[in-house]
């Protein structure tokens, strides 16, 4: 967990993350008074597409997978509006997908550490993955933090990334950095992480984009 505390809050510089933050970079200067002040370039006046993919900020619009109809719709607790202006953990523990996560990040005490992070990439276990390790397993590690949180942490990505920053990326440095790569197959629908499926992918929040898949990473796998 300090690993976690340490690496996370050292690794993101992102502006504070609403979920509009990709603004334009602002406006030209002024030319001379003999000369017309040329006009900003399409790059100054929007993010390019590689700018946003290096953001990895996403709107509800890019949010995709088969799971994702499975969220509440409108306002309600756990649907993407709700989720958007809250920090991932605190968006998470709404999320009908992610219950059994949310019982991991709290038997390790990392909630407010997530939602102190600035920018970050959340791989998501949906309920069935850890229900897959069975719960005689998942109990023991909820009784163990020390071995829990190593595993969560390979969870997490200290940058924000999009599916298509993912994708351009190829492998990605978790915070647990002993853990190994997480390798990036693929790319839309059908893209991996480290061989799990997208869920439901590019979901919003305030400080991360998050990724729901339908396994649990295990750390060391890509070494």
């Amino acid at each position: 967990m300090n690993k976690l505390r340490i690496a996370g809050i050292g690794m993101t510089a992102a502006a504070a993350l609403a979920l509009t933050a990709c603004g334009s970079n602002g406006t030209a200067s002024s030319g001379s008074s003999s000369a017309p002040a040329p006009a900003p370039s399409s790059s100054m006046a929007a993010p390019s597409s590689s700018m946003a993919a290096t953001d990895g900020v996403t709107t509800n619009a890019d949010v995709f997978g088969p799971a994702c109809s499975q969220l509440p719709q409108g306002s309600a607790p756990g649907s993407l509006d709700s989720m958007g202006p809250q920090p991932v953990a605190s968006a998470a523990s709404t999320n009908p997908l992610l219950t059994k996560l949310v019982a991991a990040v709290k038997a390790t005490n990392l909630v407010d550490t997530l939602n102190s992070q600035e920018a970050i990439t959340v791989f998501a276990p949906a309920d069935p993955a850890f229900a897959a390790l069975g719960d005689a397993k998942f109990n023991e590690l909820a009784g163990k933090p020390a071995e829990l949180a190593p595993i969560l942490q390979y969870h997490v990505v200290g940058k924000r990334y999009d599916a298509k920053g993912l994708a351009s990326a190829g492998s990605v440095d978790s915070l647990n950095t002993a853990g190994g790569p997480v390798k990036i197959e693929g790319s839309g629908d059908n893209m991996t992480i480290n061989g799990a499926k997208i869920l439901c992918g590019n979901i919003p929040t305030k400080n991360a984009t998050v990724f729901v898949i339908d396994k649990v990473l295990t750390p060391g796998t890509n070494k």
